[in-house]
């Protein structure tokens, strides 16, 4: 169903993330703005100019956000000279929403803001057993952000009303079925096709390089063999994991929150629902929609003068495959598990009452609910275990954001040793060996870029100097010191010959396999004898049946207008191949629900063209200007 789009909608939000929605509300473009603001200017919006020290401290704040969020980034990428144009296109982008939402009068409400920060995990994280905010807690953590409450709070709703500039484009798009069905036919699209593989392992045994050809090998590839740099450090972690293990909680404070919270901690109440729908295909024209209502009314009528005909109903008329057949019963759900106009006309209904016509992206629903789970009462005692990690929970988070500060001067200001800080805090100086400049996957905190970045810095080697608290992940700092070092080197080729013989092996079979795919791909397209193909089989974006992905684009891209069309593949190390592409077929027949589905989905990237073009007038609009060259592409290195 649409898989090929739908697998890559992630990747579409966090293309939207980082080209439209402004920054998250811990950075904000008030974050870039409130620094230094002499230097030269790199870029200008509006006739207000950024400057170098505003970049520079833009993508320090980006670089931190993305180590955080990813832990096992190439420290690498952060750091290119991409890495930061793209910072800055981010900071342009960022003034120019915030320009705009300036122009549009769009504001940000105090309910809006109070959602918001409701909603905000790390600020839930801080609320008393009574279910009010820890205030002190609450400056603790704005004040490691730089800011103050009011600072925040204001960063928030300016973010919040930028967002609104280019929700309003997202949520307003629409393609009309016809369009989309063309699109959509002609990126899925099937052919038939055979293929030719000339795999590199089949020529390996033609290879037999000599020792001549090994240093040579070794020499002009000495990188590939070197034994990367280390370090034996030592550690401490701070973090609200840790810290509960030590806590001691009063019985009364337990109690208290039983009582308090006895509701919200028993469970969820569930619903259990049967219904109508009839579906209505999205971009569908309004009388086909009409049509659709008026159907749906009628049968509205009749269940509601029947009620207990109600399953008879639905199992004759609801277009919904998956309840129909038992009746249009749902089973039992909670909130959250359905689209939410659904959900709140469930949890709004009597036991055994039946609904007006409500409508959802899927079309018109007729709604009975048919029965109500509570969750059970359960004794303070049943509930004891729960309450007491729910607590230990709070309170260790508010012992982190109190003994973070201290942490992070101690490791500072005691520089040559992590045993003032260690002995403090009550913490347990860690140790491990053979850590690398570059992240390993079982390396745990020891993996955070940067960390590394920083653990691997001049100072900290040279003078093996305690690094600074660095936030590892969320109420995490961790601070770690160089107790050896070692550079990296490249091993002696005695040592590594095997490892040299063997890739320059890879290399020249892959070689072989081109060489030879070619030849026989010359033969085939002057009319040689077409063996040794697979049979045919019919491949799509949607059915790759196997093939390689750069196999699969080369048969889905030969020119259907002179059939059969042979294309050649190189497959890299893996050596080469030939697809002969024998017809062109049209994409298979959709069910109209799941083209309905399609279209719905390709209706969201053509909004996210929409915001772009969008965009791309309001740089025009406010003037937005980029003053420093954008960076070439590294040029490729050929083996």
């Amino acid at each position: 169903m649409f898989e090929t789009i739908r697998n890559h909608k992630r990747y579409l939000m966090g293309f939207l993330m980082i080209v439209i929605i402004p920054s998250f509300i811990f950075v904000g473009v008030e974050g870039y703005t409130r620094f230094d603001s002499k230097g030269a200017a790199v870029a200008s919006v509006d006739g207000k100019k950024i400057t170098q020290p505003e970049w520079d401290q833009a993508h320090q704040i980006e670089s931190q956000r993305l180590r955080e969020a990813m832990p096992t980034l190439d420290a690498k990428l952060l750091d290119s000279e991409e890495a930061r144009y793209a910072t800055l296109e981010r900071l342009v982008r960022d003034r120019v929403l915030a320009t705009a939402a300036q122009k549009l009068n769009l504001f940000t409400s105090d309910q809006r803001l109070a959602r918001e920060l409701q909603q905000n995990e790390a600020i839930a994280a801080l609320r008393k057993p009574d279910g009010s905010l820890d205030m002190e807690a609450y400056r603790t953590l704005v004040a490691r952000q730089g800011m103050t409450p009011d600072m925040f709070e204001a960063r928030v709703r300016a973010d919040l009303s930028q967002r609104q500039v280019a929700q309003s484009i997202v949520s307003s798009g629409f393609a009309p079925t016809a369009l989309a069905a063309v699109s959509l036919n002609a990126f899925f699209e099937q052919r038939e096709v055979q293929v030719a593989r000339f795999n590199a392992a089949d020529f390996a045994a033609r290879v037999k390089p000599t020792d001549a050809e090994i240093e040579a090998f070794y020499t002009a590839n000495a990188p590939l063999f070197q034994a990367p740099e280390q370090a034996d450090v030592e550690y401490l972690v701070l973090d609200a994991a840790s810290l509960q293990k030590g806590l001691t909680l009063n019985a009364a404070d337990v109690r208290a929150y039983y009582d308090q919270n006895a509701g919200r901690l028993a469970g969820t109440e569930e619903r259990r629902a049967r219904h109508i729908l009839l579906t209505v295909p999205a971009g569908a024209p309004a009388a086909d929609k009409e049509a659709v209502r008026v159907k749906a009314a009628a049968l509205l009528e009749q269940v509601r003068k029947s009620p207990a005909s109600f399953a008879e109903v639905a199992k004759a008329q609801s277009q919904d495959p998956g309840s129909a057949a038992n009746g249009g019963d749902l089973d039992f759900f909670a909130r959250g598990a359905m689209v939410k106009p659904f959900e709140d006309v469930v949890y709004a209904l009597p036991k055994g009452g039946i609904s007006d016509l409500v409508e959802t992206e899927f079309g018109f629903h007729i709604i009975q609910l048919t029965d109500i789970k509570s969750p059970p009462q359960r004794s303070f005692e049943a509930m004891r275990p729960e309450i007491e990690t729910e607590l230990r929970q709070q309170q260790a988070q508010k012992q982190f954001a109190e003994s973070a500060e201290a942490f992070s001067n101690l490791v500072y200001e005691q520089a040559d040793s992590l045993k003032p800080a260690a002995d403090r805090l009550k913490l347990e100086i860690l140790t491990a060996k053979g850590v690398q400049r570059q992240p390993q996957a079982a390396a745990g905190v020891l993996g955070n870029e940067r960390l590394l970045a920083a653990l691997f810095a001049p100072d900290a080697i040279d003078k093996k100097r305690n690094t600074e608290a660095v936030e590892t992940g969320s109420n995490q700092l961790v601070a770690a010191r160089v107790v050896q070092h070692f550079p990296a080197r490249t091993r002696p080729l005695d040592e590594v010959r095997e490892t040299v013989r063997l890739r320059l092996v890879a290399q020249r079979s892959a070689e072989l396999a081109r060489e030879e795919g070619d030849k026989q791909l010359q033969a085939w397209k002057a009319g040689g004898a077409a063996a040794g193909l697979s049979p045919v089989q019919t491949v799509s974006r949607e059915k790759a049946q196997g093939l390689p992905q750069p196999l699969l684009i080369a048969a889905l891209s030969a020119d259907p207008k002179s059939l059969p069309a042979w294309v050649g593949v190189p497959l890299g190390d893996q050596g080469y191949a030939v697809v002969k592409v024998e017809k062109v077929l049209p994409r298979e027949t959709r069910e109209a629900r799941a083209l309905g589905q399609e279209v719905q989905q390709y209706s969201q990237w053509w909004a996210a063209a929409e915001s772009l073009a969008y965009y791309d007038t309001l740089k025009e609009r406010f003037k937005a200007r980029i003053l420093v060259s954008e960076p070439k592409p590294a040029a490729s290195i050929a083996r």
